[in-house]
């Protein structure tokens, strides 16, 4: 099930992020989600901006992952192109404890199922996260810039509608 994060999932959702962290280490990607990123901080405010998403079992939350409706300003400017330059949401922050499968499928389904135009960015190294993207039906489109000049790898998904 997916539903709105909570403040009384803060302590999971930093519970999640940190097997994610994890993972992203032993997958080879050690640049990525480094500093403690994403803080509790960012958690705090992502559900306080009500964007802030996690997929919970019967037992625990699994994952989390912020769906932002809107314009992102670090994808004002790309290296390479956009396909679709129809209003989008972008995710971000997905990440998993690793006890479920197929989370990222499930929170793809539940975007789509919002947004009929998406976008994601990931870091180089994060190779399961683009096989998982790709995978999904996105497209690799460039390389856009975080706000610290930080490269990323942009993918957009749209249903063509």
């Amino acid at each position: 099930m997916i539903r709105r994060a909570e403040e009384r999932d803060v302590a999971d959702i930093l519970r999640v992020y940190a097997a994610a962290r994890a993972f992203m280490r032993a997958s080879g990607n050690h640049a990525q989600w480094t500093n403690g990123y994403p803080s509790e901080e960012i958690v705090r405010s992502d559900i306080a901006r009500g964007i802030s998403w996690v997929l919970e079992n019967e037992e625990h939350l699994a994952a989390v992952f912020a769906l932002i409706p809107g314009d992102d300003p670090t994808y004002a400017h790309i290296e390479g192109a956009w396909r679709d330059d129809s209003p989008y949401a972008t995710i971000h922050r997905a990440g998993s404890d690793g006890t479920e499968r197929g989370t990222f499928r499930a929170i793809l389904a539940f975007a789509r199922a919002q947004h009929e135009h998406l976008r994601a960015d990931t870091h180089a190294d994060n190779i399961p996260m683009q096989n998982c993207l790709q995978k999904s039906g996105f497209i690799y489109c460039g390389i856009i810039y975080l706000a610290s000049g930080d490269p990323r790898r942009a993918y957009e998904w749209s249903s063509g509608r």
